[in-house]
């Protein structure tokens, strides 16, 4: 791919052309002409004193301008555009009638681009107006590009980022984000090689940027809209990402650029090895101006200059780059724990609150990370939801569950129901019954052994194709459970349909269940509702006699919690099933 930039002038046909002139009928045979040359994108403004608002609003690529109106002269006119920043350089052609040298003189002296005489030549129109672009291709191309590299320059790329910004402080999320790269072996080149060494260097290092970016729309969680790519210093470039969903990602994006600059760049047969630094800032959090983001992008790259001279990138707030490293530290090493086998399954007992028998279990995750010992979900379940692996942890758990609850069947351990929550992934693709029926059959485990948790929000998504997958999972034998029951979008009118024999009652209405009545409230009408409906009631997080009293009392069927068992290893749940139908002990 070619890093050379194409400034804002548009190819002849797509040019954008505006005519200032109070005669309609002119402007009419104007654009006939102009029409049949291929040039579509025609503005006309047959009103003098609205002109300059539509010249700002729609910023043509050429504007025909006839001098003489009333009220407003096409000299005041031709004076307000080359005396605004944003309009000054746009081509002026003007249409007039008058001969006398005075009147060009003075229109070339407020900057008058081309002259065309009235009557207008259709021939003459648009020889002109193929002139006028060319030159007006040429000088955006000395503005706006960097002649080394062919990509945008500082300049084009501040004023990018001008155009950019309203709209990001106009939403309410998502931000902006713009890295600064900087590669500081670009300087030693030009005082080792020479000038051309170094504009070889640039030259390659722009090609290898532009080629990642080409690669961008297979990267997930990254916005679609283009991003922009500039030279804007001796050794520095910039990316802006005009749409960030999440901070994460541009921290994704900065590893990106980091790895495709890792190999070395031959020039003039030396191989040149980069140490590139990045730095990164986002809008509105870091800069709610162009220059402040600029300023901000620039020393969060002299951060990760001076950070020991390690190839790396900074966000301009420590806060988020000690949290982005982790994450991203955090996603790989999760990647390789599935390799590793330092998943493990950890059991809590489902305990039957009017007996104390032991009815069951979940089976939850953990991770046995070489560094940081046992971890618990909370630390790295979003990681596997945002990086597309939870699904594989899914299925991993499922074959898990499945081989441990058939050993301890083979062992003697009889009436259990193993608990195994679905990932979403697992549940939408639609492939769930039937990975479990080869599941099921590879192991020989009953169906009746499992118990499949489906959280509320999942079911509520899809309805109608969560109510099929429901039936066909409940024709395979298996019991279906709806977890974190009230916390979602509950519609009754699924629930009575949804084939599930278990509902569970989340944690947030058991903690201040002795505290509040409303929540004693709340649960006993699902205790209520569940029964009715044909199911037994589970709640979890109980971890207080008062709160396992007032369960009982109500008459919820099942409880797990910190009162009987955290989850444990599976050695230490086989003990516990044992003694606990040797001498079941109520709570």
């Amino acid at each position: 791919m070619s890093p050379h930039f194409s400034p804002d002038s548009a190819p002849w046909d797509e040019a954008l052309v505006m005519m200032v002139d109070d005669e309609e009928l002119l402007t009419d045979v104007i654009q006939t002409h102009l029409e049949d040359a291929g040039y579509t994108r025609f503005v006309a403004c047959n009103e003098p004193t609205a002109a300059l608002a539509l010249i700002k609003a729609r910023r043509p690529d050429v504007l025909l301008l006839d001098l003489m109106m009333p009220r407003v002269s096409g000299f005041e006119i031709l004076a307000a555009v080359r005396g605004d920043p944003d309009l000054q350089y746009t081509p002026v052609v003007v249409l007039t009638a008058a001969s006398d040298p005075a009147t060009k003189l003075r229109a070339l002296e407020l900057g008058a681009t081309e002259f065309l005489a009235k009557p207008v030549d259709a021939s003459e129109l648009v020889l002109r107006m193929r002139n006028t672009l060319a030159f007006k291709r040429y000088q955006d191309r000395l503005a706006y590009v960097d002649h080394v590299t062919g990509l945008a320059n500082r300049d084009r790329f501040t004023r990018r980022l001008e155009g950019l910004l309203p709209h990001t402080l106009a939403r309410r999320d998502g931000a902006m984000g713009l890295l600064h790269l900087s590669c500081d072996q670009v300087r030693q080149t030009r005082e080792t090689l020479g000038p051309r060494a170094a504009d070889s260097l640039l030259r390659q290092v722009a090609l290898r940027l532009a080629g990642l970016l080409a690669s961008l729309p297979g990267m997930a969680r990254l916005s679609t809209e283009a991003l922009d790519l500039a030279r804007v210093g001796d050794h520095d470039f910039a990316l802006l990402i005009p749409d960030l969903a999440h901070a994460e990602n541009a921290a994704d994006l900065a590893k990106q650029c980091l790895q495709a600059l890792a190999e070395p760049i031959e020039v003039d047969g030396h191989p040149i090895f980069l140490s590139a630094s990045i730095g990164i800032a986002l809008a509105p959090a870091d800069g709610r101006h162009a220059d402040s983001l600029l300023k901000s992008a620039d020393m969060a790259c002299s951060k990760a200059l001076a950070s020991n001279g390690k190839t790396r990138y900074e966000f301009f707030s420590e806060e988020m780059t000690a949290r982005s490293l982790e994450r991203l530290t955090l996603t790989h090493q999760l990647r390789r724990a599935l390799e590793r086998d330092e998943l493990r399954l950890h059991y809590q007992p489902k305990v039957c609150l009017q007996t104390g028998t032991i009815k069951g279990a979940e089976a939850l995750v953990r991770w046995q990370h070489p560094e940081h010992g046992l971890l618990l979900p909370g630390r790295f379940i979003t990681v596997a939801e945002e990086s597309g692996l939870i699904g594989d942890i899914g299925a991993w758990v499922l074959d898990e569950a499945c081989r441990q609850a058939r050993v301890w069947r083979e062992e003697g351990l009889e009436h259990l129901k193993i608990a195994v929550n679905v990932a979403r992934p697992q549940f939408e693709d639609g492939q769930l019954c039937t990975r479990l029926q080869h599941l099921l059959k590879s192991t020989g485990l009953p169906p009746s052994w499992l118990m499949m948790e489906l959280t509320e929000s999942m079911l509520v998504q899809d309805a109608a194709k969560a109510l099929q997958q429901m039936h066909d999972l409940r024709a395979l034998g298996v019991g279906l459970s709806i977890d974190d029951f009230g916390t979602g979008y509950s519609s009754l009118s699924y629930l009575k349909r949804f084939p599930a024999s278990e509902l569970k009652i989340d944690r947030s209405f058991i903690i201040d269940l002795p505290k509040h009545d409303k929540d004693r409230a709340i649960v006993q009408t699902v205790v209520t509702l569940g029964h009715s409906l044909g199911m037994d009631v589970v709640a979890e997080g109980i971890e207080t006699p008062e709160q396992h009293r007032i369960l009982q009392h109500i008459g919820c069927d099942v409880f797990q919690g910190f009162l009987f068992s955290k989850a444990v290893p599976p050695e230490q749940f086989d003990a516990l099933v044992r003694l606990n139908r040797e001498q079941p002990q109520p709570v």
